[in-house]
């Protein structure tokens, strides 16, 4: 199969070039993986995952994002491998179904390679931590293998990205040991230009944002946006719109100053009471749990109403969907999807296609 060109060539840097190239805002949702071997025949690629993006589409959704995984063994290891609960070639063919599903349905794609550590940690902490937590920086040959081993994994993904004509590439994701200190990043950027010619963004943690090297280099600033806007218990929902309003006035200082479209690579709030307190809190292994999805959506209309309508905000995409939308099975009850509960039924206001964005053209997309 020849390659497809991506859609658009890169976007280019200021403040508002995503708007003012007439791409539109991003009105996206993450659509995760089904991470288990033992549900086949339901994940990317499917007759699962188009009726999940048939979902989305109906819901106002117009990018979506697709998140295959590389595997590390944890902190400390300096090797990525690719088989994450399928050989590789697997995994990519069934990526590049789910894209042709999305671009079917007049839908973008977002392409962000993640990695999966077996051992406890997060990946922001790799090179600077074992697993135990314990300070452990990694010396610089021990830099030079990560990179060399990530350099072969996200490119061996941007390939794929251009083969099946991605919208939009993710050079990373919250790699905040390494973001703001190592210069390798900027040949590892140059190898993914090499072999894909779209736009490409990086997806930094909330705290991370303001120490990466390497924006200059990139089209787009992307954010996890998991930021807490609550700083007690029971905090209303005005309390969090000007919790948010803060935050979206503070990002506009920082990306007026320098000139920068941001967009929200991933945001999201769990299904509980106090949801805004520790957003970034994974759902399993949560105790003692009160369910709410009145809170989910107070969060989304909190967050989304002071950013949406600002023209550098390019716009985000909710964390997350699964692949297959009957699967229960991937988070608890209280966990981000806000599938059939209050959070979709907010997110179908703010995503209508009669609610104009920020970053919204005066004319149609041209894509």
């Amino acid at each position: 199969m020849a390659p497809a060109e991506p859609a658009r060539p890169a976007v280019g840097y200021g403040l508002t070039a995503w708007r003012d190239g007439a791409y539109g805002a991003i009105r996206g949702a993450t659509v995760g993986p089904i991470e288990s071997a033992q549900h086949p025949g339901v994940g990317y690629g499917t007759d699962a995952s188009a009726a999940m993006l048939d979902e989305l589409k109906a819901l106002g959704v117009n990018f979506v994002s697709v998140t295959p995984f590389g595997r590390t063994w944890s902190l400390e290891a300096t090797d990525i491998r690719m088989d994450f609960e399928a050989p590789f070639e697997e995994n990519r063919r069934n990526v590049l179904r789910f894209v042709a599903q999305a671009h079917a349905r007049g839908m973008r794609v977002l392409l962000i390679p993640h990695l999966w550590l077996d051992m406890p940690g997060w990946r922001g902490e790799i090179g600077e931590k074992d697993a135990h937590g314990t300070p452990r920086a990694f010396t610089n040959e021990q830099w030079t293998r990560w990179f060399q081993s990530y350099t072969r994994f996200v490119t061996t993904w941007a390939r794929a990205a251009q083969e099946g004509g991605v919208d939009l590439f993710s050079v990373g994701v919250e790699l905040k040991s390494s973001s703001g200190t190592r210069g390798e990043w900027f040949d590892v950027i140059d190898a993914i230009r090499r072999v894909y010619r779209g736009p490409l963004t990086y997806s930094a943690n909330w705290d991370e944002a303001d120490r990466v090297l390497f924006w200059d280099r990139l089209d787009v600033v992307g954010i996890q946006a998991f930021y807490p806007l609550a700083t007690h218990e029971g905090a209303t929902l005005d309390e969090l719109r000007t919790a948010a309003r803060r935050r979206a006035d503070d990002l506009e200082r920082w990306a007026t100053r320098d000139g920068r479209s941001v967009m929200f690579a991933e945001y999201g709030y769990k299904a509980v009471v106090d949801t805004t307190l520790r957003p970034w809190e994974w759902p399993d292994g949560m105790t003692n749990v009160r369910v709410s999805g009145l809170a989910q959506a107070e969060a989304y209309r909190a967050l989304l109403e002071a950013f949406v309508p600002r023209p550098w905000f390019v716009g985000g995409f909710v964390w997350r969907y699964y692949a297959d939308p009957w699967d229960s099975s991937q988070e608890e009850a209280w966990g981000f999807s806000p599938r059939d509960r209050e959070g979709e039924a907010a997110l179908r206001e703010l995503y209508a296609p009669a609610l104009p964005w920020g970053s919204d053209p005066p004319s149609p997309a041209a894509w």
